[in-house]
């Protein structure tokens, strides 16, 4: 690095633009003082990079994706864009890393990946400027979804990146609906920022699941991966597969079947994926034989609480499961945050959690007809309880028609969160205040075939869950995005459920919504020119 001096006011400008990625949020406004106000600004962020996962091999998946970025974000900025491009299958170093059983998704594609269309192309590079494909979901202008779709089963995972006034929100959504077969029915992504660690609570590698780990290196050079997974007794021990030291080709995904790392099958467990050099985006693809499956994503930063958004009225089963990090057990209070106040379930109104270890638990009759949001929290108050990670299974319907979907633990919405992909009263908002009444603003943007924005406010009391159709764009046509901003008060949780029916099938995703990481924190400066002075 040039070691020569730089002004300060230099700095933070190259601060703001390489950070532009990160997923900083807006600090509880009610809870600072003057002095913690004027510590930083928060600015646009300028560039975004997104990372979709490959959506499915089935010869009967239709995939949808729509993009999205909130209008007004970076004012006085003309110049940038927002686009996707395909990434290469790769296959790892060690062929039992990948192990997937039709041959697809196991093997590298040598050619490069298809487009969304299903045409082929050679490797795009770095940030896909300059490739010969044409880019998916390219935006036009903020405020104005665009959607695309395919129904190739070799239609390739896609990363791309959001810069100037597309940047700060870029949001993608990938939504699959499978005919038959494993994991049929609706299957769900928000595209999801590269990193170095994620956490997934809720994954198996029991007989009836295939749970692939689609990992994604969005840059121009190697990635270096190594996966574990921790089951009722800590660590499990390797199967054909190590997960130790996979590499990610430059611009390409790589498919972990997770059943090749245990020894034997695993129905509850916790994966961890880190990235020794490099940087991934990480989601869980869950197909189950029976009931459906649906894309995990990763769990938000361990705390010792967490709240999972969103478990609809008519859930069957509700599987919860807990991880607890480090060497030190958490004692769990778990209570949901219902239409009018938290309750504990009966017969579940603790859970124990060893250190290192993964614990589940079936809440029979959770919901009983209302939707909620569980609250896990420390049993004891303690400044020094074990961090967390949860996620809960939810099965909607019952017999040969249950479908499944996953909500981890998640973020509060900082200052604003986004869902892209929300169709013709298919979407169901679900807001939690798990702790103080909150007002907040929720938007429809306009439709991707036209129409104007319209938003509602209103308040969530502290304690409860409020489950809600968002209101849809004026005169809107096609898909629309949702926003959700946090205007006063304690904070807010939120996801988004889509629901369809599907061959008489309750199909349905769930996505939570952390905040967008649309603003960085940016710390004030003045000039101070006694840095340029020598005097001794």
């Amino acid at each position: 690095m040039n070691r020569t001096i730089l002004s300060f006011g230099g700095a933070v400008v190259a601060l703001a633009a390489v950070t532009g990625v990160a997923a900083l949020t807006t600090p509880d406004e009610d809870s600072q003082g003057p002095e913690a106000a004027s510590a930083a600004a928060h600015q646009p962020v300028e560039r975004s990079t997104l990372v979709c996962p490959r959506p499915s091999s089935s010869d009967v998946a239709e995939t949808s994706y729509a993009a999205f970025t909130p209008k007004g974000s970076a004012a006085g900025k003309k110049k940038g864009g927002a686009e996707l491009h395909p990434a290469e299958l790769a296959e790892p170093e060690d062929p039992a890393d990948s192990g997937e059983k039709d041959g697809k998704g196991g093997k590298g594609d040598k050619k490069g990946g298809k487009d969304s269309k299903g045409k082929k192309g050679g490797k795009s590079d770095k940030g896909g400027k300059g490739s010969s494909q044409k880019p998916v979901v390219p935006l036009t202008s903020p405020g104005t979804p665009v959607t695309a779709g395919t129904d190739d089963p070799e239609a390739p995972a896609l990363f791309g990146t959001a810069d100037g006034p597309f940047a700060p929100g870029w949001t993608v959504q990938q939504t699959t609906s499978i005919g038959a077969g494993a994991g049929r029915g609706l299957q769900g992504a928000a595209c999801t920022a590269p990193d170095t660690s994620f956490w997934f609570p809720g994954v198996s590698t029991a007989t009836d699941r295939q749970d692939y780990a689609h990992l994604t290196n969005p840059d121009d050079t190697s990635a270096v991966v190594d996966l574990e997974l921790y089951g009722k007794n800590g660590k499990e021990k390797g199967g054909a597969g190590t997960g130790e030291g996979v590499t990610i080709p430059p611009r390409s995904t790589v498919p972990v079947l997770l059943s090749t790392l245990t020894a034997k099958p695993v129905t509850n467990a916790t994966l961890h994926v880190t990235a020794r050099t490099g940087r991934v985006g990480a989601q869980v693809q869950a197909s189950d034989t029976k009931s459906g499956g649906d894309w995990l994503a990763p769990a938000g930063e361990a705390t010792p609480t967490a709240v999972l958004p969103g478990i609809p009225e008519d859930a069957t089963s509700v599987r919860l499961v807990v991880f607890a990090r480090g060497g030190k057990d958490a004692d769990l209070k778990v209570r949901l945050a219902g239409a009018s106040s938290l309750i504990s379930p009966a017969g579940y109104e603790t859970l124990h959690v060893k250190g290192g270890m993964t614990t589940a638990v079936d809440l029979k009759e959770l919901t009983k007809g209302e939707a909620g949001s569980l609250v896990l929290s420390p049993a004891e108050n303690s400044s020094d309880a074990a961090p967390i990670v949860a996620a809960v299974r939810v099965t909607r319907g019952k017999g040969a028609d249950q479908e499944t979907a996953f909500i981890p633990s998640t973020a509060p919405v900082g200052k604003r969160a986004t869902a892209a992909g929300n169709g013709n009263g298919d979407a169901t908002l679900a807001l939690t205040a798990p702790d103080k009444d909150t007002r907040v603003r929720v938007t429809a943007s306009a439709g991707s075939g036209g129409g104007s924005p319209k938003s509602t406010t209103l308040t969530v009391k502290a304690h409860t869950t409020k489950a809600l159709a968002p209101p849809r764009p004026e005169g809107g046509k096609g898909t629309y995005a949702v926003t959700v901003e946090r205007v006063s008060g304690g904070q807010v949780h939120a996801s988004r459920m889509l629901a369809r029916k599907q061959d008489g099938i309750p199909a349905f995703t769930i996505q939570t919504l952390p905040d967008d990481g649309s603003t960085v924190a940016v710390p004030h400066s003045s000039q101070d020119l006694s840095v340029l002075n020598d005097d001794k």
